[in-house]
């Protein structure tokens, strides 16, 4: 995907973030569905992607294609998608699949860290047996196979406890890879999932060891900031000189000495 385009992507994921978080698993499923009527229909792709197109067209184009057939949350983030501009029909396609996959991750987060931890760990070992048995490989790929018997299978290579998030990513993945590995596409469904997993834990740096009391204080301040439970992963590092510094997901706060000084010596240079 170009950078323009996964600059896109991630200001319609700000945008979107109610929505697919409310959706859970079955938004998800529904934005699945709607990828494979995409994928399958080339007319459609080409006018949802067409830059001549005016942005509200390709909109109300998804709308009346979609709107019997899934719900109008899952017809929300469709039309949201096609009033960006997509430089291929093939990114159009990733955008809905991340979007698909992403609502899916979010239905986990009900047990927080937790639920992140469990599915990205279920993915990777969905991955782990396939990779280690070239019989599943040939299985899972079979073309003279029936689509739906392979998902199956797939679901069945999760053990009993798995999540429905899990099931439902693996089975997409098998029946619908898009040209990839199956174990790919997990692979990349586990990569979103670590990502998000991200914005539960606080990667916090200090100049010397903190005293238990100062790390309850801190952790309190830093759910309360962020508006969730965060977990502390805590760091000593004797060049950051004082202060702290804090990083959730792709958020960064900053106050040690070591970045001031660097900060005043970049303006003395300038």
């Amino acid at each position: 995907m170009s950078q323009a385009s996964r600059d896109s992507l991630a200001q319609l994921h700000t945008e979107l973030k109610d929505i697919l978080s409310v959706g859970g698993v079955e938004l998800g499923a529904e934005l699945f569905a709607a990828l494979k009527v995409i994928d399958e229909n080339g007319a459609l792709r080409r006018a949802v992607t067409d830059p001549t197109v005016e942005a509200n067209r390709r909109q109300e184009l998804l709308g009346k294609v979609f709107a019997t057939k899934i719900s109008a949350n899952a017809v929300d983030v469709l039309q949201s998608l096609a009033g960006a501009r997509w430089p291929t029909e093939r990114e159009l396609g990733d955008a809905v699949e991340e979007m698909a996959a992403t609502a899916v991750v979010y239905s986990t987060e009900q047990d927080g860290l937790a639920g992140l931890e469990a599915l990205t760990q279920q993915l990777l070992e969905f991955n782990h047996a396939v990779e280690s048995s070239h019989e599943l490989q040939r299985a899972l790929t079979e073309q003279q196979v029936p689509v739906t018997s392979r998902g199956d299978l797939a679901v069945k290579l999760v053990s009993d406890g798995a999540m429905e998030a899990t099931k439902v990513l693996v089975r997409q993945a098998v029946e619908l890879p898009r040209g990839l590995k199956p174990v790919d596409l997990v692979r990349r469904f586990a990569d979103l999932s670590a990502q998000q997993q991200r914005q539960w834990i606080a990667d916090v740096t200090v100049a010397r060891p903190l005293q238990q009391a100062q790390v309850d204080r801190l952790a309190k301040s830093l759910s309360n900031t962020f508006g969730r439970e965060l977990t502390l992963n805590i760091e000593t590092d004797s060049q950051l000189v004082g202060g702290i510094r804090i990083q959730v997901g792709d958020e960064v706060i900053d106050s040690s000495v070591a970045t001031r000084l660097n900060d005043l010596n970049t303006k003395l240079a300038g």
